[in-house]
């Protein structure tokens, strides 16, 4: 191995440790203040991805079938609890964001699908298709079991992938896509040239991580997920509801995993099941956090992605196998230090 063969190693783990530690935050963010292990954020990536993919060869994505029919039985999940509580306030605005907006996207996409569109509109289209789907996934799954054990979230989790994952079949095919470079362009760096859609990726993961710092740091709604974060109880107790928080911490989990389908799908091939693997990753980089560290998090990410990286150099066929290996000594170094407490504590 020479310089330039590290160089480029180094660029190719670089770019997939930002995507890691995207989907890492997005978990840890998740699971702080829902206490669910988010099985299936790598779905969401391939949904992001496949439907910028089929706006992009003018066709409509399965996905804007998919928002109305989750649309539909989240109007009729709310309607009869709603009508065992008698209690019909919100419903109206429900129905506007959970049947209305699904049904006016679904009459835009053949007009967004055109030859003639920009990428960037479609790229916000397909962002207008795929983050609905993170509240109404929590509505229809985990609203309801809201107060079970993480044990029981986690085997919920396990089904929702699965559930999407056929879904994902269904509606986009077994047939693997690629999307259009995001950003065209590149920069000799030494004896290496650098993608501009790398530049991209990493400086869309500093924007993410300040992006958190500062809605946690300095909004209500960021606060109020802090607080739900830290006690549940008594996030309750002042007046902070947990569902809502919930919603919007899903909302943010699938806008993150969404948009990291887009720009990884430039530089390799989607597949409907693509989202499983990639997910995984994130899910170790967030195991180097604790699942609550989102620096720790940010950092263990891009490590997993230079040593994938390298580890294809030197043992191909073992990659993987080194990268979720990891989890052990991690796993072993924070038992530690941990201490037991119960979930209300």
């Amino acid at each position: 191995m020479d310089l330039t063969i590290a160089l480029i190693l180094l660029q190719d783990g670089l770019l997939n440790g930002a995507i890691y530690g995207l989907l890492g935050l997005a978990l840890v963010l998740v699971f702080v203040v829902t206490r669910v292990i988010f099985i299936p954020q790598g779905e969401f990536v391939t949904f992001g991805a496949l439907t910028l993919a089929f706006l992009a060869n003018g066709r409509v994505p399965g996905t804007a079938y998919l928002l109305v029919g989750m649309g539909v039985l989240v109007c009729l999940v709310q309607a009869v609890s709603a009508w065992r509580t008698r209690h019909w306030q919100g419903y109206g605005r429900m129905l506007l964001w959970a049947l209305v907006l699904p049904l006016c996207l679904l009459a835009l996409a053949p007009w967004v699908a055109g030859k003639d569109v920009s990428l960037l509109l479609q790229v916000l289209f397909s962002l207008a298709l795929v983050v609905p789907m993170g509240p109404m996934v929590y509505r229809l799954v985990y609203q309801p079991v809201e107060q079970a054990s993480v044990l029981v979230l986690l085997i919920i989790s396990v089904a929702v992938h699965f559930a999407l994952t056929g879904l994902g079949l269904l509606f986009f095919g077994a047939e693997g896509w690629r999307t259009p470079a995001l950003v065209e362009g590149s920069v000799q760096l030494g004896p290496v040239t650098w993608t501009a859609q790398t530049f991209a990726v990493l400086g869309l993961y500093a924007v993410l991580i300040v992006g958190l710092w500062l809605f946690f740091g300095r909004t209500l709604y960021g606060r109020a997920l802090r607080a739900t974060a830290v006690n549940r109880r008594g996030a309750r107790l002042v007046g902070i509801s947990t569902r809502v928080a919930g919603s919007l911490t899903f909302t943010l989990a699938a806008a993150i995993g969404a948009l990291s389908g887009m720009l990884i799908a430039a530089i390799t091939t989607i597949y409907y099941d693509t989202g499983f693997l990639i997910g995984l990753k994130g899910f170790v980089a967030a195991i180097f956090g604790g699942l609550v560290s989102y620096p720790v998090t940010a950092i263990g990410a891009l490590f997993v992605g230079i040593l994938e990286a390298f580890s294809s150099f030197w043992a191909s066929p073992f990659k993987e196998a080194i990268v979720f290996t990891l989890i052990i000594p991690v796993l072993l170094w924070r038992s530690f230090g941990s201490v037991h407490l119960d979930e209300e504590d």
